[in-house]
């Protein structure tokens, strides 16, 4: 039986994952420290396949049983989160990735790590390729992440190097669905809540800034196709969905699903917010034979369902 180490095994991306990877019969370790998820998430995981670690992978750890596979969802991943605790971001997003490798070197496992598009900062280039370099503003009240973020694929690209560890960058563009934090802050959950609850949705900015929207159900698919390929391929690779809305788009389509009362208030952008973001997937397409399924007319459906329920519990 496949062993498998889930840093940030608690958050949003990492339940699913958990989830996932139980109903295959693997056998999961969990790793988090619940600094941003939440216990709630893995309330209903009764499996003695599943193990949960409390702990923060900014300090060194150990496994007592050999693992296969590691994947890296451990890190705040809103602009809410990381800036409210800069520096834990970037001990998390550094410190964590070596103690991780580290684990990987000991056991052989393959390594994925959840880089992001954040790396791209706010692009001069549309949509942005791998080889696209970004423009990021390192002083900035993102850099704690985008920066942190770029300097975690230099720590991997070098363990794969200098370790021969069988390491995978993906680069995650807007991801939602089930299991995110209803207090993220991000802007699906965020919309989806307000329009729930009657209240007013917020837009940060002229709501014409642009945003592609994966469901995690397909991002899961993709990490699976990535991990299957050769050795030699570190990445990186783009993950989203390259169908592009803006922020005004969503927040109507919310309201109309929902059939809410709420109406749009418009609030200043917060500085370094990026105008655009669309991956380029031409390589996933390629490479893995990949790209998403799920609309978001779908996806908001399914994620919907999940809020209501989430509400209508406490």
């Amino acid at each position: 039986m496949k062993t498998i180490l889930i840093a940030g095994g608690a958050g949003f991306i990492g339940t699913n994952l958990c989830k996932r990877f139980l109903n295959e019969g693997y056998k999961i370790i969990c790793v988090d420290n619940f600094h941003t998820s939440n216990k709630r998430n893995l309330k209903k995981i009764s499996s003695e396949n599943f193990k949960l670690i409390e702990h923060d992978i900014t300090k060194p750890f150990d496994i007592d049983e050999g693992i296969d596979e590691i994947y890296n969802l451990a890190s705040p991943a809103s602009p809410r989160h990381y800036q409210s605790n800069p520096l834990q971001t970037i001990k998390t997003n550094v410190h964590g990735v070596f103690n991780l490798l580290d684990l990987a070197v000991k056991y052989d496992a393959e390594f994925l790590q959840s880089s992001t598009s954040e790396i791209y900062g706010e692009p001069l280039e549309h949509p942005q390729k791998e080889s696209y370099w970004g423009n990021v503003n390192p002083n900035g009240i993102r850099s704690s992440y985008d920066e942190s973020k770029r300097c975690a694929e230099s720590i991997c690209l070098n363990y794969y190097n200098e370790y021969g560890v069988n390491v995978k960058i993906c680069r995650i563009f807007n991801t939602y669905g089930p299991y995110m934090d209803p207090s993220d802050g991000r802007v699906v959950t965020n919309f989806i809540i307000q329009a729930l609850k009657g209240e007013d949705l917020t837009i940060y900015g002229e709501g014409t800034q642009t945003r592609s929207f994966c469901h995690v159900d397909d991002l899961l698919d993709a990490f699976i196709k990535v991990m299957a390929t050769e050795t030699e391929f570190t990445g990186p690779i783009n993950l989203g969905n390259p169908i592009e809305f803006t922020i005004s788009d969503l927040a109507n389509k919310v309201i109309e699903k929902i059939d809410s009362k709420s109406k749009i208030i418009y609030l200043p952008l917060p500085q370094d917010d990026p105008s655009k973001r669309k991956p380029d997937i031409s390589f996933a397409r390629e490479k893995l034979k990949w790209q998403p399924k799920i609309t978001l007319d779908e996806g908001l459906d399914n994620t919907i369902s999940y809020y209501d329920n989430l509400i209508n519990s406490f």
